[in-house]
């Protein structure tokens, strides 16, 4: 039996490392620009040549295309793109948002630039959605990300560790949460003054954040036992987290990882999050189902490994009774 645990350890180290260096580091060193939503506007005949250069770049650009300068800042403002190239008389003017992500937004001014430059004109940039003043790279929203998952992690297994269950359980889960998204909207917003958005809508949103993962971890360790803690800690800190484009954007992410990424409650918080914070909603409904639906399944999970649990107990103990004997 010892060596066999001896064996277990020697493997299972350099397999958990392995995998760790590859969720993290995989997507890290892969990062390019993949299907990146960009737009152009101006003159049909002034767009198509700026379409040929960016064609150049196979599969890194999807182009959109606007009639002026206003459709172009309308798409950027409701997340259609993540920046906008137009086209006028005095020389190319590139549209960005870094609050969608710094990353993008300097890569995008890299592209520009290069190309203009070759041309021998100049090109201004105009940040319109940016990021605030006291957080120029967007380093505490990407930064708030593995927080939130502990977070989730530890309130889910407390919750299962001491033995809460059914609508305890659920009273418990979702109570802490709440706290989470206030504190936390406290630090980043009130203190820090790395969101701008409505202050309970962030709030809401890092609870949910939160919830999601938490509900995750409960429901599933009351189906299945403890071992159900580590199966999302595994899912949501080796995937969830490297996988959810926070500190960069989900289309700089290797396929499918970008898009598996924002599936998991770490990327969905983040694209909600910036959505919420800085783009007044826009485009949040696709991450507030995901983590709606983490959070909804998880908390009907402990409900449903509670009465599974009752049953079970109840069919034991009607088969304990002696079964009576007839007299006479």
């Amino acid at each position: 039996m010892a060596t066999r645990r001896l064996i277990a350890v020697v493997v299972l180290v350099p397999l958990l490392a392995a995998l760790a260096l590859w969720a993290f580091a995989w997507p890290a060193a892969r990062t390019a620009p993949r299907d990146l939503p960009l737009g152009v506007a101006g003159p049909a005949t002034a767009t198509a040549q700026l379409e040929q250069q960016f064609a150049r770049h196979e599969g890194a650009f999807e182009i959109h295309r606007y009639a002026d300068e206003a459709a172009a800042r309308s798409a950027i403002e409701n997340r259609d793109v993540y920046g906008a190239v137009v086209v006028t008389p005095e020389g190319p003017e590139l549209l960005t948002a870094s609050a969608a992500s710094p990353v993008v937004a300097q890569l995008l001014r890299q592209a520009v630039t290069e190309q203009a430059t070759a041309k021998g004109s100049e090109v201004k940039t105009v940040d319109v959605v940016a990021t605030p003043a006291s957080d120029p790279r967007g380093a505490a929203l990407s930064s708030s990300v593995l927080p939130l998952a502990l977070a989730g992690l530890v309130a889910g297994a407390v919750v299962t560790l001491l033995g809460l269950r059914g609508f305890r359980a659920v009273v418990a889960l979702t109570v802490a949460a709440a706290l989470v998204g206030v504190v936390a909207a406290a630090l980043a917003h009130s203190w820090l003054g790395a969101l701008t958005g409505n202050w309970w809508v962030e709030a809401g949103t890092l609870g949910l954040a939160t919830l999601a993962v938490s509900a995750a971890v409960a429901g599933l360790a009351a189906l299945v036992g403890p071992a159900g803690i580590g199966a999302v800690a595994f899912l949501v800190m080796f995937l969830g987290n490297p996988f959810s484009g926070a500190a960069s954007a989900p289309q700089l992410l290797p396929e499918p990882v970008g898009a598996v990424g924002q599936w998991l409650p770490p990327g969905a918080s983040a694209t909600l999050l910036r959505s919420v914070s800085f783009f007044d909603g826009a485009a949040a409904t696709g991450p507030a189902l995901t983590l709606t639906w983490w959070a909804v399944l998880g908390l009907g999970a402990v409900l449903l490994g509670n009465a599974l649990k009752e049953r079970s107990k109840t069919t034991a103990s009607d088969s304990a009774e002696p079964a009576l004997t007839p007299v006479g």
